[in-house]
């Protein structure tokens, strides 16, 4: 095929910008050889491995006044030919002899590079405002050496496995918000729960309260060379953790169990009919007790564990963007379920039906209040986690959600000491 366009500078830094011309640099699958980032919890990893700019972008903000240059904004590769944020991801691009890079995202501006632009204003870079004036992030199919000169071969998307792990990831940072919505909520109100909370990258432990809910770590699918954070965080506060990914994070850990990652858009929401003396309600704000008993009944906590998700009840009561419902059959609670938003997510997460109330519509019901709520607060997709063959990923499936990635909950033990 002949190319479509040409690799311009190879550019890398030992952390922040500028980053400065090379001659040849090798690439691999964790990145540029000799780049180096100081955000490490929003860069880098094998899906943000190499960023890319294109000449003609940068030729267009520098002619509005801006001290924008090669390099100065944090991309790995100037490019000319094309303009490279228009390219849809899963777009791959053959680059010399060797390399195959393919297009994961467009790279969000920040304040790092505000000293290229005249006003401060980072956000010229934004992809929402100037579509073609985008860095991107790209994942590396193939490894091998890039040089400038180097002729660049474009190649269409094969698949929509690049815009399903996009969506993916909008699911996994809106559980990630959860999950430290609910360490926040138990922490502040007395129970001992030690949270790392920096950048895509969440971790807590909790020594009196054993439990995956309040021992995880999450963000590790963008993160996977991050892992000694989180064990070392287990290991320092004596806690057994769990590991959330979509591959082994260390050799040798066994799988606690697999989840799928689901979603709907909300005009495919199959909502079931309503059931005589079945009915779900929003909690106020105010509202503690019900919902938290329920949840610690269903899941048979008890001790630590208990003690602090009655703690957080209130806490989360009161935190923004979570909502929590409580089912009622024949007027008696049965069931509690939650709903966290983030970033036009509803996630739908803590879901509990007392025992003998099971196999009666409950959970189908606390699904369909949650989406409806969704709705009305306008998020654009509706996501849930289901374990493989349990009677919830069938209900998830029923009101027309569709499984778009596979997570892992690996449990890593400290070392004894």
């Amino acid at each position: 095929m002949a190319p479509e366009g040409t690799l311009l500078h190879v550019n890398v830094s030992a952390g922040g910008v500028p980053k400065r011309p090379v001659e040849a640099a090798r690439v691999t699958l964790m990145g540029v050889e000799g780049d180096r980032q100081h955000g490490v919890t929003v860069h880098g990893g094998p899906h943000r491995a190499v960023s890319i700019l294109g000449i003609e972008a940068i030729e267009r903000v520098a002619a509005e006044g801006h001290p924008i240059a090669p390099g100065t904004t944090g991309e790995n590769l100037t490019i000319s030919g094309f303009d490279v944020s228009t390219l849809a991801p899963g777009t791959r691009l053959a680059i010399g002899e060797e390399v195959v890079l393919e297009i994961a995202d467009d790279a969000g501006p920040c304040e790092t590079i505000r000293g290229s632009f005249s006003d401060g204003r980072f956000a010229r870079l934004s992809a929402a405002r100037h579509p073609t004036d985008s860095r991107m992030y790209a994942r590396v199919i193939v490894e091998g050496e890039v040089r400038p000169g180097d002729a660049i071969v474009i190649s269409a998307p094969a698949s929509d496995a690049a815009n399903l792990h996009l969506l993916a990831v909008r699911l996994d940072e809106a559980e990630a918000s959860w999950s430290r919505a609910l360490w926040r909520a138990a922490r502040e109100r007395g129970e001992t729960v030690h949270v790392i909370a920096d950048g895509d990258l969440s971790v807590s432990a909790a020594p009196d309260a054993p439990h995956p809910s309040l021992n995880s770590a999450v963000g590790l699918v963008m993160l996977p060379h991050l892992v000694g954070i989180a064990t070392r965080h287990f290991d320092r506060h004596g806690v057994t953790g769990w590991l959330i990914a979509d591959a082994p994070p260390l050799p040798d850990l066994p799988i606690s169990w697999e989840e799928g990652r689901h979603a709907v858009a909300p005009a495919d929401v199959s909502a079931p009919p309503p059931r005589p003396g079945l009915e779900v309600r929003e909690q106020g704000r105010g509202d503690v007790g019900p919902w938290a008993e329920i949840v610690v009944a269903a899941s048979e906590m008890d001790g630590g564990v208990a003690r602090a998700w009655r703690a957080a009840e209130s806490g989360l009561g009161h935190a923004a963007h979570h909502h929590r419902f409580v089912a009622y059959l024949d007027g008696t609670p049965v069931g509690a379920a939650s709903l966290h938003t983030h970033h036009g997510v509803g996630w739908l997460c803590a879901a509990s039906v007392l025992p003998h109330a099971r196999g009666r519509g409950v959970q189908r019901a606390l699904l369909a209040a949650r989406a409806e709520r969704a709705v009305a607060l306008r998020c654009d997709v509706i996501g849930a986690a289901a374990v493989a063959g349990s009677a919830s990923q069938e209900n998830v499936r029923r009101l027309g959600f569709r499984r778009v990635a596979t997570r892992r909950s690996y449990r890593y033990d400290p070392p004894a000491r």
